[in-house]
C-alpha cells in the first residue's frame, strides 16, 4: 500500500483550544496548555502515524491584536503556518467569554477564513469546548453564523477536553491525505527538539502559576541539557534554565517568598520532565531580568523566537 501524508494547520483566536485538540489528536502531550491567551508562541507540528497515512498537525499562535514585537511576529506565524498545507481546521470557542454575535463572527475569525479562502485552502470549521455548553440547541445557532458565510468542507463539534467528536475530526481529516513519502519517522509525534520542549514545560508551570500579566511576559532558556549517571549508574537528566521577565517587581513575584513560588514551578517542571523521558531529572532554574524584552529583535532572536515570521 502506498504511503500518504496530509499536512493540516490549526488556526484560530487565542484560546480557542487550539493546543488541547492537537494534543488530544496525537494522544499525548506535544504542546503546553494553560487558561491564559497567546500560550503558543510558536507553530509546533505534532505527527499522527496510522499505519501507512502519515498526518502532519500544524499548531499556530492564537491570531490577535499585536500589542508588542513579539506579538506581531506570532501573528505573522499564524500566516506562514497556511504555506503548502493540504487543509486548514479553523478551531472556533463554543461557549466563549463574551456574548456571541450570531450576526457578525469575531474579527480575527473573519480575517483568518478570508485568508484561508483566498488562498483556496479546504478548511473544516471545529466548534470546540461543546462540553460547556449549557444549552445544546446553541450549538445550532453557532454553526449558522458561520456556515451562512463561509462553504467549510465540514462542521465538527467536539470538546477536545473530553475527546468527544475527536474520531469524527480524525475521519474527516483523512480526504486530504496525498500520496507521499513521510516527512517524520513512524516514532516521532512532534518536530520539538527535547530543549525546546523542557522550555515549555517550565513555560506552562509559571503560565499556571502566575496571574495578570507576568506570565506573558516571560521567557524560558535552557543554558545546559546533558545526561549523566547517578551513584547507581541510573541516567540523570540534568536541566539548567534561566526565567527571563522583563520587571525587577516581576522577578521577585516569579521566586516568592523564601524562593516559595520558584521552589513549586521547578517542583512542577521536573514531575512532567521526568514522565516525558522515563527518566530522573536534576532541574536547576535562576530568573533574571530583561526589560522590554518583547520588543528589542536582539534578545527575541536569541531565545529562539525569530523563526516566527
Amino acid at each position: 500500500m502506498a504511503k500518504k501524508t496530509a499536512f493540516i494547520a490549526l488556526l484560530g483566536r487565542a484560546n480557542v483550544g487550539k493546543s488541547s485538540l492537537l494534543n488530544s489528536i496525537i494522544g499525548t502531550k506535544v504542546a503546553i496548555v494553560s487558561d491564559k491567551p497567546q500560550t503558543t508562541r510558536t507553530r509546533i507540528m505534532g505527527v499522527l502515524n496510522d499505519r501507512e497515512d502519515q498526518y502532519v498537525f500544524i499548531d499556530t499562535p492564537g491570531f490577535h491584536k499585536p500589542k508588542n514585537l513579539l506579538d506581531d511576529k506570532m501573528n505573522k506565524a499564524v500566516y506562514g503556518g497556511l504555506g503548502d498545507v493540504d487543509a486548514a481546521v479553523l478551531v472556533v470557542d463554543a461557549a466563549p467569554g463574551f456574548k456571541f454575535d450570531y450576526d457578525n463572527l469575531p474579527k480575527a475569525e473573519e480575517v483568518l477564513l478570508e485568508n484561508i479562502f483566498e488562498k483556496k485552502i479546504p478548511c473544516i470549521l471545529v466548534i470546540n469546548k461543546i462540553d460547556l455548553l449549557k444549552e445544546k440547541d446553541e450549538l445550532l445557532g453557532i454553526i449558522g453564523a458561520y456556515t451562512g458565510k463561509y462553504d467549510f468542507n465540514s462542521v465538527i463539534p467536539l470538546s477536545a477536553k473530553t475527546g468527544d467528536g475527536i474520531d469524527i475530526l480524525k475521519s474527516e481529516i483523512s480526504q486530504f491525505l496525498k500520496v507521499s513519502p513521510h516527512f517524520f519517522s513512524d516514532e516521532d509525534y512532534t518536530d520539538q527538539p527535547d530543549k525546546v520542549f523542557v522550555s515549555e514545560i517550565i513555560r506552562e508551570k509559571l503560565l499556571k502559576l502566575l496571574s495578570k500579566e507576568v506570565p506573558h511576559g516571560i521567557a524560558v532558556d535552557i543554558e545546559r541539557f546533558f545526561e549523566t549517571d547517578n551513584k547507581s549508574g541510573e541516567p540523570i537528566i540534568n536541566v539548567e534554565a534561566v526565567i527571563y521577565c522583563e520587571r525587577d517587581s516581576h522577578k521577585g513575584i516569579i521566586i516568592g517568598k523564601g524562593g516559595s513560588m520558584l521552589k513549586r514551578v521547578g517542583t512542577m517542571s521536573r514531575y512532567d520532565i521526568e514522565k516525558f523521558f522515563g527518566a530522573k531529572v536534576s532541574l536547576k532554574l535562576w530568573v533574571k531580568v530583561k526589560e522590554d524584552w518583547r520588543n528589542r529583535e536582539g534578545i527575541i532572536r536569541s531565545l529562539g523566537l525569530d523563526s516566527l515570521s
